[in-house]
């Protein structure tokens, strides 16, 4: 994966964003929306792009695009930092190979002291109820 292709390979728009700014808000973009295809990357290998495909398919949109958007502060380019760092971060996250479990079973030892705490809570628990009439 090479990061800075695919900031290259991003594509940004901007808008206006909600919230604090007084009559500066009206005035200006601050709202960044960044849009990337996994499938046309160049930055990304086809191993890396089926995994991403793979975990990333609820987020992805009908095109095939990932779509952030920040809106927090009210400099564009602090936003725009913001959703490239986002993006990368779930990208690198996904392409994580994740390690197989591997099966456990308790040793001989826990599953004795399991069966024996039982039957002492058993026994506890019988000498609690009144004695039957014979």
């Amino acid at each position: 994966m090479d990061t800075e292709q695919i900031i290259r390979e991003l594509q940004f728009t901007m808008a206006r964003s909600s919230g604090p700014g007084g009559q500066h808000v009206n005035k200006t973009s601050s709202k960044v929306s960044v849009r990337f295809h996994i499938g046309d990357s160049e930055a990304i290998s086809d191993e890396e792009k089926t995994r991403l495909l793979e975990r990333l398919g609820n987020r992805l949109n009908s095109e095939g695009f990932i779509v952030l958007h920040c809106g927090e502060t009210r400099s564009q380019h602090r936003n725009k930092a913001i959703v490239i760092q986002r993006l990368l971060e779930i990208i690198t996250e996904n392409l994580k190979v994740r390690k197989t479990r591997k099966k456990s079973k308790p040793s001989r030892s826990a599953i004795e002291k399991r069966l024996e705490s039982k039957k002492r809570q058993a026994l506890k628990k019988s000498r609690r109820k009144p004695p039957g009439i014979d």
